[in-house]
């Protein structure tokens, strides 16, 4: 189904605008001119002329209808996230997705940007990257959740005027970035050593500039209608070379100190804490291609001069 004319002078509305990803496309969009309007379950301090919209729940049916009257295109950003939580909280955040394509079907919009997570591709890859062409294979529950929530959106769009963009990131990174690159922050501005030295991966991450200007321009480009897009940086970071921008963005060394992997592997098993070492010691490759061939889609922001400005903006603890 090709997309109706008119997306890029159409109202956005975004749903979870309150947080790290919704502010930054909140701002984004209304710098580049467009009409917003900001949806969350909390009031911020949003740029002056953002409509804002406070809901309880994303599963209120009537409040949705006027949080998003008049939207041409809504970006889906409310989720439960940095895999915390229970099921049932998980599953609250598949029926939020469910409400808000119900809604904006109701409300007569062209279009729903539904950010997921690379998670539903996988936790690791090996020997090459993931691309969209990888069947799923979701290991935690937030991932799962996330799966889920992608079917419930491609299902509600299919025969219908309202098309989909579903887009897929890694790890997130910006100024005061919740979850891992947050905490990494924190360490190594403690000074800690980190026995992280001697490993040697390839990870994509992708800065918070990179993903709110890929997001706003799936909110409007004709040919990213019912497509599903991953999004990464153009490089890829080591997790010694993640520290070492960190600690340059600080202005302090990177104290690394070289442990075999196999044994933080070993550590991390007797604490019950294998996520944690998947995430720091193993490879996850994402190929960011499709969107940039489809869309013409540019990473503005490199790498390391990303990490670099995201630990320098970032408020201290």
């Amino acid at each position: 189904m090709a997309a109706r004319p008119g997306l890029d002078a159409a109202p956005v509305a975004v749903t979870g605008a309150g947080g790290f990803v919704g502010r930054a496309l909140v701002r984004h969009l209304h710098a580049q001119g467009r009409s917003v309007t900001a949806v969350a379950r909390h009031a911020w301090e949003a740029p002056a002329g953002v409509r804002q919209v406070t809901v309880a729940s994303y599963e209120d049916a009537a409040a949705l209808d006027v949080a998003l009257r008049g939207a041409g295109c809504i970006v889906h950003l409310a989720a439960l996230a940095h895999r915390a939580g229970s099921a049932a909280e998980f599953d609250a955040s598949v029926r939020a997705a469910q409400g808000v394509v119900a809604a904006a079907k109701r409300c007569g919009a062209q279009r729903l940007v539904f950010l997921s997570s690379i998670g539903v591709n996988g936790h690791r890859t090996e020997g090459r990257a993931f691309t969209e062409e990888d069947p799923p294979q979701p290991v935690e529950a937030y991932a799962h959740s996330k799966l889920q929530a992608e079917q419930a959106v491609i299902a509600a769009c299919a025969a219908s005027t309202l098309d989909y963009v579903i887009v897929r990131p890694p790890l997130v990174y910006g100024a005061d970035a919740p979850g891992n690159f947050g905490r990494l922050v924190r360490l190594v501005r403690r000074g800690w050593p980190l026995p992280l030295g001697a490993i040697r991966n390839e990870r994509s991450f992708i800065a918070l500039d990179n993903l709110v200007d890929l997001l706003a321009l799936c909110s409007h480009h004709p040919a990213a209608a019912n497509q599903l897009l991953l999004a990464a940086d153009a490089e890829d970071l080591s997790t010694p070379d993640l520290v070492r921008g960190i600690a340059a963005g600080l202005g302090r060394p990177a104290r690394l100190v070289p442990v075999p992997p196999a044994l933080l592997r070993l550590g991390a098993k007797l604490l019950r804490r294998e996520r944690l070492a998947d995430s720091l010691c193993a490879s996850l490759r994402v190929d960011a291609s499709k969107a940039r061939r489809l869309l013409g889609w540019q990473p503005r922001v490199r790498a390391m001069e990303g990490v670099r400005r995201a630990v320098l903006a970032t408020h201290s603890p």
